[in-house]
């Protein structure tokens, strides 16, 4: 058996890329830049409208119309053009991020070309139809996800919460893929008044709870006003965009509540920076990597008691949980942090340490192990001979 090449070929197909924000595409950026660091070739197909290359990858936009209840998505469906650029780019391993409607060709396409495939999940879509009124399907859903990620040698998960789902669900070679964010970024530093200001509605001096995230039902944003309101000197401020932004901006109306849209980069930093507290109420996600991003900034988090997040916040360490059934716990919690500095910068310190020891580049480092383990099993497994489990 010939040995693996130091420079791997990878070809990667996405249902969501750039100029979309959220946290797939947060993790696909970081990736893309480990893979150039480390000299891999990278070719990634995913919706049009994004930028022609990326940390030396090539990215190739593949077109199809807008999901009507969700427009940010698109229904991509690939032409001949796509299946002759796989073709010539030759890959030692094909990874489908979250396939849903791309990923089966970039599986189909790597049973043509005999190599690889690691899929990986990130969007917990069966709990998400509930949110859309179409709950009745997620049996469906599930079905067709274990469908398509059982054809994979290797199946990624972000949390440890989610991988025991997706075992209960029938989903095979499931391992977790942990997460780590940019440190050299996401960090403490003194607040800038003017964003304070801006996310005060010019009341600096009240204490401000921050979310970051796309603005869909299943982030659970609009439960945050009968549960934090009316709560004297307290803002909240609802940095991003998605489906439910306007109707959030109505939602919110005559509270001291501000959406100022979508944030990247430093300005996204500073919004971080100028809260107090971050909330995350969200039951749908399977990991919350904004949750991360916030104690990288030295702020303190208090998050739904479920999901992803339950391998980021540790209870009175660095955050706090409510019950996700029972909103009115965050009151209390949030007058625990308002009321008691010294509580807060306790947390504040313990957020920063933990954030500081998620290292985004060993977490791609462990991606480019997973994709060297599915290339030995699948040769294992076209020799003839038994394959090797790949590590947990």
């Amino acid at each position: 058996m010939s040995p693996l090449p130091e420079r791997l070929k990878i070809a990667i197909f996405t249902e969501t890329f750039l100029p979309k924000i959220d946290g797939i595409v947060s993790i696909l950026c970081l990736m893309l830049q480990r893979l150039q660091e480390q000299g891999h070739q990278v070719i990634l197909f995913g919706p049009p409208g994004g930028p022609a290359e990326y940390a030396g990858a090539e990215v190739v936009g593949v077109g199809g119309p807008r999901l009507p209840f969700y427009p940010e998505l698109r229904i991509n469906i690939p032409r001949r053009f796509v299946w002759e650029k796989v073709k010539a780019f030759n890959p030692d391993l094909i990874h489908v991020v979250n396939p849903v409607i791309l990923g089966p060709f970039g599986l189909s396409y790597a049973r043509r070309l005999k190599v690889p495939t690691v899929a990986s999940f990130h969007t917990d879509l069966p709990r998400y139809a509930a949110f859309y009124g179409l709950g009745f399907v997620a049996p469906v859903a599930w079905s067709y996800l274990r469908a398509l990620h059982n054809q994979a040698e290797v199946n990624l998960c972000p949390s440890s919460t989610i991988r025991g789902e997706l075992r209960r669900q029938g989903f095979r070679r499931v391992r977790w893929w942990k997460r780590g964010i940019d440190t050299e970024l996401f960090t403490p530093g003194p607040q800038d008044m003017e964003m304070r200001a801006r996310l005060t509605s010019g009341h600096p001096e009240d204490f401000l709870i921050v979310n970051v995230g796309r603005q869909a039902p299943e982030k659970r944003l609009e439960l945050l006003r009968e549960a934090i309101f009316p709560e004297a000197n307290v803002r909240l401020a609802l940095v991003g965009d998605g489906p439910s932004h306007q109707q959030l901006q109505r939602h919110f109306a005559g509270t001291p509540t501000v959406l100022p849209g979508y944030m990247r980069d430093k300005t996204l930093v500073e919004a971080y920076r100028a809260a107090d507290a971050f909330i995350f109420p969200s039951t749908t996600e399977t990991f919350g990597l904004v949750a991360l991003e916030a104690m990288a900034c030295g702020v303190p988090v208090i998050a739904a008691h479920t999901g992803g997040v339950l391998d980021t916040v540790v209870d009175g360490y660095n955050g706090f949980y409510y019950n996700p059934e029972r909103p009115e716990e965050i009151r209390p919690l949030i007058r625990r942090l308002r009321d008691n500095p010294a509580l807060r910068r306790q947390l504040s310190e313990n957020a920063l340490k933990h954030a500081r020891s998620r290292s985004w580049r060993a977490t791609m480092d462990q991606l480019v192990d997973y994709y060297r383990s599915a290339i030995r099993v699948f040769r294992l497994r076209r020799s003839g001979l038994t394959a090797v489990p790949v590590s947990a």
